[in-house]
């Protein structure tokens, strides 16, 4: 049976937004955030990290320096008891590479979760500090939720109709899990 899942970013969501981050030195978790995905994985909920890459099309860091910085955060994540489902990353750039299914607002990296994990897409939440990390939400029929840190603030007049707006991933959760049972109490 299908399960729902938080698909979180990275950059800016759960860690601090340090423009094309390629030194797993500068991997630091926004506070809270450790504490917001435990508490969305023990509601039931699939973890999955989407981060779009950009600075691998554009010769600013590698793949192996992208791998290095994710696990890092996964071994940051495990220190605090939390791990992920899965991580999915777009290396492209529509400048340098062209155009790509997987590079948000694009929904490839979403799909291919979908099908790996037996995602239901619509009763998913799909969070992050820009408006392309929310735009799949509304795409799949799903909840999405802009945090303020990162790039939030500065996005947030912009955000889409039905589109959440929290402080953080910490406020994320409470606004999720409120919701969940929500829904159980009329059930």
């Amino acid at each position: 049976m299908s399960r729902p899942a938080a698909f979180i970013d990275r950059d800016g969501t759960i860690i601090a937004e340090k423009v094309y981050l390629s030194d797993p030195e500068g991997v630091e978790l926004i506070p809270g955030a450790a504490e917001a995905l435990r508490t969305l994985r023990d509601a039931g909920l699939l973890l999955v990290v989407v981060t779009n890459q950009a600075g691998i099309a554009q010769g600013l860091y590698t793949t192996e320096d992208y791998d290095a910085v994710a696990a890092r955060l996964t071994e940051i994540l495990a220190e605090h008891g939390v791990v992920v489902d899965a991580t999915y990353f777009c290396p492209h750039h529509p400048d340098w590479t062209g155009t790509c299914d997987c590079r948000k607002p694009g929904t490839g990296m979403y799909r291919r979760a979908a099908d790996a994990l037996d995602i239901d897409m619509a009763r998913s939440f799909y969070i992050g500090d820009k408006i392309s990390d929310v735009e799949p939400g509304i795409t799949f029929g799903g909840h999405g939720i802009l945090v303020r840190t990162g790039y939030g603030a500065e996005l947030e007049p912009e955000v889409p109709e039905g589109v959440r707006v929290v402080d953080d991933l910490r406020g994320a959760s409470g606004v999720i899990i409120d919701g969940m049972e929500d829904s159980q109490v009329g059930s």
